[in-house]
């Protein structure tokens, strides 16, 4: 029996040569459509895999008490506990926390995209989206079916959205920039991602605006986030064939160690011979040796901003959404030039 993923009422409409009505009404014994087509229309919607979203439409006409969230990035790494990646583990946790406060529970789930979904993922009462991609398919798809959302960080492909909460990536950017510049650093490479999130893209463009106004060579590197340390290591080759920079800001944490063991290597230490930061802090970073300086998005904040944004949507209320959360720099010996 053939198998569609994510198939919609419109899909079997289409597919039956019947109206999106006839549908609703086949599978919900309404109308007064004949046996002989109510029969045909749910074969079609059976032989679609539409019958388990009819069911979840059912679930969801009385909310469940019950919130999705999607850990993007960790679906993306297909590990859901990488070493040294301790920020989403944090913020599900708070999230967990923060929805018993409002006396509902917090489920898991898997990409909604990929592969096999039971049913009741669609009868949630809404979901998390974290980091999501431009043009996310998870945003579309609970868009499609009608699911509340919020977002933690925005989607770029969707700017007039205000259902999200953020960490103020470019703000943490411009400080541990001008951290790094009060140490005596000038020239700084900036390490990204490969995401195409806003996380991304407010830290690079922040950074390429403060070589701007403080005219200093812009070296811009990307490494993907799945490459974790093997990445960071990887760049230092790049890096160097530039000439030493006075410091390296390094998104990841995971990067930013491996940076720290490749430079090691080559007899190059922090923060003697460079200073190096990064946009996340992790257990790596804070025991790494030396120690590196990095930034506490507190996501146990952005987990109750979020939990709190989701559920008033949920209850039909209109919140203010666009909700920035400032973050904190945490300096340790990597960065600090007479400490």
């Amino acid at each position: 029996m053939a198998r569609y993923p994510n198939v919609t009422i419109k899909d079997v409409a289409a597919r039956a040569g019947v109206s999106i009505t006839a549908v609703s009404h086949a599978l919900n014994d309404k109308g007064t459509l004949s046996e002989e087509t109510r029969e045909r229309i749910r074969g079609v919607a059976q032989s679609m895999g539409y019958q388990a979203d009819a069911l979840a439409r059912g679930l969801r006409r009385s909310q469940i008490g019950v919130i999705g969230i999607v850990l993007r990035p960790l679906d993306a790494l297909e590990n859901y506990s990488p070493p040294g990646v301790d920020y989403f583990l944090r913020f599900a946790g708070a999230a967990a926390v923060s929805t018993l406060d409002h006396g509902l529970s917090l489920m898991q789930v898997a990409d909604l995209v990929k592969g096999p979904v039971t049913p009741l993922a669609f009868s949630l009462d809404g979901y998390i989206v974290t980091d999501p991609v431009r043009d996310d398919p998870v945003v579309g798809l609970l868009e499609e079916r009608g699911i509340p959302y919020v977002t933690l960080g925005r989607d770029l492909g969707r700017p007039d959205a205000s259902n999200w909460v953020a960490s103020a990536d470019a703000d943490a950017a411009r400080m541990t920039l001008e951290h790094l510049h009060e140490q005596g650093a000038r020239t700084i490479v900036c390490v990204g991602g490969t995401d195409d999130n806003s996380w991304n893209a407010d830290v690079e463009i922040a950074y390429r605006d403060w070589c701007e106004r403080t005219d200093q060579p812009v070296r811009f590197l990307r490494s993907p986030e799945g490459l974790g340390e093997a990445g960071g290591r990887d760049l230092v080759p790049a890096i160097l064939d530039d000439g030493m920079p006075d410091a390296i800001y390094s998104v990841t944490g995971r990067h930013a160690a491996g940076i720290q063991e490749a430079m090691r290597e080559r007899g190059l230490v922090a923060p003697r011979d460079y200073l190096l930061a990064c946009g996340t802090d992790a257990d790596q970073t804070r025991t790494s040796d030396p120690p590196i300086t990095a930034i506490d998005l507190r996501p146990e904040i952005l987990a109750r901003e979020t939990v709190n944004l989701l559920v008033a949507i949920t209850r039909g209320e209109a919140p203010a959404g666009r909700r920035l959360v400032s973050s904190e720099l945490l300096v340790r010996r990597s960065s600090m030039r007479d400490g």
